[in-house]
């Protein structure tokens, strides 16, 4: 291969084929990209030394860190991860070959057969998306033994140079299977740790004096920052992913948790530039810092770019807190709106509260007061094509329900769509992991109807940028879930053979235009039920 790299892993790749040149479209470096594959490489070759053997506790967490930081939009660093690759040499035990081409260099994974490449890739790239979740569920304390053995398992496969479509398709439809499983474990992990999240209206205002800024997922981080800032005088506002945190109990507590700043991770440039304030990024979701802004960005956990300030393990955010007292915040407060002008936003609609009025839910059905529910969910980036999602919200009928999560919300999360007898017509989930929450809320819904989850007047149209929204799809393909409508783009390093065998079993379908997708979807309606 002649290219100086080679990553087609998330949704914004190059011309929809691959990003081959100097720097991909994320700002990572071709230096960077290829130290990412030497990680790769060194993580299937520890898996295929410890085939039939039960990995230490150490090589499980260097395992979910090093999936974790090749996530799009994580580490930006080529020394860190050429760090963390010398850990997981050390650990190593033999010298089983890989799939691998010599180090420096993209993966020969990259140039196998298309189709093989393309069942290979969904199985590298859910497992990059599980490992974020495994990891988060670690920092509470939380583990699976079965979800860190099959990290390695799956790995086996990706390195198997005999493996053929027979022999990888059942793996890709395990990666689902296992991510449901360690989605169960982090919904554990936060609820267990944070309480049940309740329905939370969330103010976009930014009050005067210090703040901070955190973004990212990871809710033991925040937990810890909280603790650090209280009596300090400064506030803090999430940013992307962190929203749902001010539904958790044991988070909302903390009164100096005052609000959200900014709207999806993609406008963070724009957003940042004259931010009077620093911003923590705890995982995934981080661009190259802007001039005007790159001296107030912090990092920690796994994320990582050059020269920007790291906080290590010990979680000491004493770096930030000072930052944050000298640009001291605005002066009086700031008043800031979503993409479509709303002033607050709504989360903490989890299985908890949802089900809580399982009743009333089931009873607005039966009587045709919702005729339908849709799922509009999944990752938000700038490609163009994306306001297809904040048109088809807004076209919804006003007897239908739209269930969100993950940071595609922010295209539409700020409408006012009004209720339907008492209940919310568009309700935030969570994070992105919380599709699990979204899967309950689905099946309960269907045993409360004594039918399936196809049968449901519930359709999904989701949008996808990175990695976890790859495990997520291919969990609700190994729970049977037809009709899913994908967008904004097909996955590059999907092959026709391998899109072919998911529209025959699995009826996915990219999406098209609001009114013919709404037009096509509300066919199914309650009147089976």
């Amino acid at each position: 291969m002649t290219n100086e790299m080679f990553c087609f892993q998330c949704e914004q790749t190059a011309g929809c084929a691959g990003c081959t040149g100097r720097a991909g479209v994320c700002g990572k470096t071709a230096a960077v990209a290829n130290a990412q594959d030497d990680l790769t490489r060194a993580l299937i070759g520890l898996s295929l030394d410890l085939a039939g053997q039960t990995p230490s506790d150490e090589q499980r967490r260097v395992m979910l860190e090093g999936l974790f930081t090749t996530v799009t939009n994580v580490s930006f660093d080529g020394v860190s991860v050429a760090t963390l690759t010398s850990r997981v040499n050390a650990l190593r035990t033999g010298a089983s070959g890989t799939d691998c081409a010599a180090s420096g260099e993209p993966l020969r994974l990259w140039t196998e057969d298309e189709d093989v490449r393309s069942l290979k890739s969904l199985i590298l790239f859910g497992l990059r998306g599980m490992a974020a979740y495994a990891y988060h569920a670690r920092m509470l304390g939380y583990l699976d033994e079965q979800v860190d053995a099959f990290f390695f398992e799956g790995l086996r496969a990706v390195g198997d140079r005999e493996a053929g479509m027979e022999e990888l398709l059942p793996v890709v439809m395990k990666v689902g299977e296992i991510n449901l499983k360690c989605m169960a474990l982090l919904d554990r992990a936060n609820t267990g740790s944070y309480g049940i999240p309740t329905p939370t209206t969330v103010p976009l205002t930014v009050e005067k004096g210090p703040f901070i800024v955190i973004s990212g997922h990871d809710l033991y981080d925040l937990k810890q920052l909280l603790e650090q800032t209280k009596d300090k005088g400064i506030n803090i506002y999430t940013h992307g992913e962190m929203l749902p945190a001010h539904a958790y109990p044991e988070l909302k507590k903390y009164l100096h948790l005052k609000g959200n700043f900014g709207t999806a991770w993609q406008n963070q440039q724009k957003e940042f530039a004259e931010l009077p304030a620093p911003v923590l990024f705890t995982t995934n979701c981080l661009m190259p810092p802007k001039a005007s802004y790159a001296d107030r960005v912090f990092t920690t956990s796994v994320v990582s770019y050059p020269e920007m300030m790291h906080i290590g393990e010990d979680k000491d955010f004493t770096p930030v807190i000072e930052k944050a007292l000298e640009l001291g915040g605005y002066s009086e407060d700031k008043p800031f709106t979503g993409i479509n002008g709303g002033s607050t936003v709504m989360t903490g609609f989890a299985r908890g509260t949802v089900l809580g009025v399982a009743d009333q839910v089931i009873e607005a059905v039966k009587s045709g007061a919702i005729r339908h529910f849709f799922l509009v969910a999944g990752c938000d980036g700038a490609r163009p094509g994306r306001n297809y999602y904040t048109e088809f919200v807004k076209q919804t009928p006003a007897d239908t329900v739209v269930l969100t999560l993950a940071c595609g919300k922010y295209r539409f999360n700020d409408l006012d769509l009004g209720t339907i007898d008492g209940l919310p017509r568009l309700m935030d989930v969570g994070q992105c992991n919380d599709a699990y929450s979204a899967i309950q809320i689905a099946v309960a819904l269907a045993d409360a109807f004594g039918c399936g989850v196809n049968d449901l007047p519930l359709s999904m149209v989701l949008s996808w940028y990175e990695q976890k929204a790859v495990c997520i799809l291919l969990t609700l393909l190994y729970l049977g879930i037809k009709n899913i409508r994908l967008g904004p783009t097909l996955p590059a390093f999907i092959s026709p053979n391998v899109l072919n065998y998911l529209v025959e079993n699995y009826g996915i379908a990219p999406i098209t235009t609001p009114e013919e997708d709404l037009e096509a979807l509300l066919k199914y309606s309650n009147s089976t039920l």
